[in-house]
């Protein structure tokens, strides 16, 4: 299992680069969507929908969602300022927050929505939509005078979520001792949520000080923690949908890593949310 993690890092963390940082524009959207179509897919088990065919349906529906949100843009423009790209982006700080409630609150709060496969697909649209519409905005900052910055942005909150990740998963199998969230996940520790922080805020430094990021280190430091902080209530809130359906991963389109929504639950709620704050919140220009 682990070599099969590895081999599958090595061979997408250079894909993600490449995606990032030489994609056009257009070429970067088509991915992200297929992305957030896939997901859509493997989230139909968590709304009820197990039968392939059903959940072929929801991931086309999704995937007509966000193509016509696209297409009534003007002159296909996705920058911030766009209607449908900042409303997407604070209603993902909404859900985010209804979402830490319903986490701090299962299994109780899940007897709201267990029964409703509308409620359990509207969660799903307001978990894909932000993000897609995150990475596309981030994407396209400042793009007509530096193709690289936007780029260099979700390359940020890439490290900061995975460095997290992985800080977390070190921390917690060397001190872990007290759950942090028992009845969702097991598995996570307070030594590990600490440990996580901790080395995203280091990330985050050497970061800034390599990378070319015109921001104030203030406002980079608050974006970067509640990003982080964001990054862990993805994780958990798929773990709770995951344990409502009776699953263990999303899928197996990824060997040895799950599913897509397994790889992407934290960067589902980081990206928008560090989106919304950098770009609507402290309109870094």
């Amino acid at each position: 299992m682990l070599k099969s993690r590895l081999i599958t890092a090595m061979i997408l963390i250079p894909l993600v680069i490449i995606a990032l940082f030489w994609l056009p524009p257009i070429g970067f959207k088509i991915i992200v969507l297929v992305i957030c179509m896939l997901a859509a897919w493997e989230w139909g088990q968590f709304a009820g929908f197990m039968q392939t065919g059903q959940r072929v349906w929801v991931a086309v529906l999704f995937g007509l969602l966000l193509s016509l949100m696209i297409f009534s843009l003007p002159s296909y423009q996705s920058d911030i300022h766009q209607p449908p790209v900042a409303l997407s982006l604070w209603v993902s700080l909404s859900w985010w927050t209804v979402a830490l409630l319903l986490v701090l609150f299962y299994p109780a709060s899940a007897s709201l929505w267990r029964q409703s496969r509308f409620l359990r697909l509207a969660f799903g649209a307001l978990t894909l939509v932000p993000f897609f519409w995150g990475m596309i905005a981030l994407r396209q900052y400042h793009y007509n005078s530096d193709h690289f910055a936007g780029a260099w942005w979700l390359l940020f909150v890439m490290l900061l979520v995975w460095g997290a990740d992985s800080g977390a998963y070190m921390f917690g199998k060397l001190f872990g001792r007290h759950k942090l969230a028992p009845k969702v996940s097991p598995g996570k520790t307070w030594e590990g949520f600490a440990g996580g922080l901790i080395s995203s805020a280091i990330i985050a430094w050497v970061f800034s000080l390599l990378a070319p990021l015109t921001v104030d280190s203030r406002t980079l430091l608050i974006c970067a923690i509640i990003a982080t902080l964001a990054s862990v209530l993805g994780d958990l809130t798929e773990s709770m949908f995951k344990r409502e359906a009776g699953i263990k991963d999303s899928g197996n389109l990824i060997p040895g890593h799950g599913g897509i929504l397994d790889r992407i639950d934290s960067l589902t709620a980081a990206i928008p949310v560090f989106a919304c704050l950098l770009l609507l919140v402290f309109h870094v220009a």
